[in-house]
């Protein structure tokens, strides 16, 4: 029960502080200017369904390439890191006579 107060207030309160927003000319014409932009994808996507999954996947296949390329790049400095935190930690070994 607790649970479900809680979220059910949230949502109370986030409507009241939308609709309060709303009250302000700049914050009502950024959120029409957004609806309006957020139909004429909706259009769009629901006109040609195709391009627009071929969008996603070329999107999907972009970002993948980006992560794998900053995941090597991350990798690559950490040996680096590793690397030099051997040298500087490593002794020197005496040869002793």
């Amino acid at each position: 029960m607790g649970k479900r107060r809680l979220m059910s207030s949230i949502a109370i309160g986030a409507a009241i502080g939308g609709i309060a927003a709303l009250f302000d000319w700049e914050t009502r014409n950024y959120t029409k200017h957004k609806l309006s932009v957020a139909k004429n994808k909706s259009t769009e996507i629901i006109k040609n369904p195709v391009l627009s999954v071929h969008n996603a996947r070329v999107a999907m296949e972009e970002f993948s390439e980006s992560l794998t390329y900053q995941t090597e790049n991350a990798a690559n400095a950490l040996q680096q890191v590793e690397n030099s935190l051997a040298r500087i930690t490593s002794k020197p070994k005496r040869i002793e006579g």
